[in-house]
């Protein structure tokens, strides 16, 4: 436990913390505005009602949660790289192995302080998009009853664990990808063009994709396996297969411990000098 306190508020001082948050709220903020915009002003009754559907409860809950998802997925990635990469840069793994702590324990735990990172920023931006939607639905007259609909509300420790899941998982990849690199910014560009490649090679081949880390991880909160639009990690907007959602749970737990396998073996058998 002391390591892991003394990771998290390591990670409290890191800007990459605070930027990716702020961007990842900021970015679901403009996806709301547009979303209420469009409910206001589209001359297309099927696009207008697609938008209040976001912002009519109990439905909104899953949605608001299927939006970081979204968009927070590439955050994730870019997160657990960004931290993975600077254990080796900045030389705190070395100090760490210095004091005789063993590689695996500080590489699982330092990824531990990351995940618990992403759970706070899944529950902030969760929060921020809750509050998006109430107000959506009052500027279109949407009634807020739905908010406490009980099946709603008693299904959200479920989304909550998938979605946490599924973030945990990206950023367990950049975390992983960044080790491997032993650099900040090759983890982060191999992770995101991972990220994409693997969103637009679903698009042609996807019962095979639908296995992958990325798109496995945005199939954990829909309603249903089979075809949905989305564009898996890349996120395009096209007609794709997806994972039935408890299938998902599965692949991507398993890609999840696949990542921290590969960070703890490559730092255990790599050279640690200079």
């Amino acid at each position: 436990m002391r390591l892991l306190r003394a990771n998290l508020r390591k990670l409290v001082r890191r800007p990459a913390s605070w930027v990716t948050l702020i961007l990842l709220i900021a970015l679901l903020a403009l996806i709301f505005f547009a979303l209420i915009a469009a409910a206001r002003t589209s001359a297309d009754p099927q696009a207008a009602l697609g938008a209040r559907l976001f912002v009519t409860f109990p439905g909104a809950y899953e949605l608001v949660l299927t939006l970081i998802l979204g968009i927070g997925g590439l955050l994730a990635v870019t997160y657990g790289a960004a931290i993975g990469g600077s254990e080796w840069g900045w030389g705190t793994l070395k100090a760490a192995v210095a004091r005789g702590e063993s590689r695996t324990r500080y590489t699982l735990l330092s990824y531990a302080a990351v995940a618990v990172f992403v759970l706070l920023g899944l529950i902030l931006a969760f929060l921020v998009g809750v509050l998006g939607a109430a107000l959506g639905a009052l500027v279109l007259g949407v009634g807020l009853g739905g908010m406490s609909d009980s099946e709603g509300l008693l299904r959200l420790p479920e989304l909550f664990g998938r979605a946490g899941l599924a973030l945990a998982m990206n950023a367990a990849f950049g975390y992983a990808v960044a080790t491997v690199a032993r650099s900040q910014l090759a983890g982060i560009a191999v992770g995101v063009g991972l990220f994409f490649a693997e969103g637009i090679a679903g698009l042609f081949l996807p019962d095979v994709f639908q296995w992958f880390p990325f798109s496995a991880s945005s199939a954990v909160t829909s309603p249903a396996g089979g075809a949905s639009v989305g564009g898996g990690g890349g996120g395009a907007a096209a007609i794709v297969t997806q994972l039935d959602p408890n299938t998902a749970v599965v692949v991507v737990i398993a890609w999840l411990v696949v990542a921290l396998v590969v960070a703890a073996l490559f730092t255990e058998r790599a050279e640690i000098g200079g």
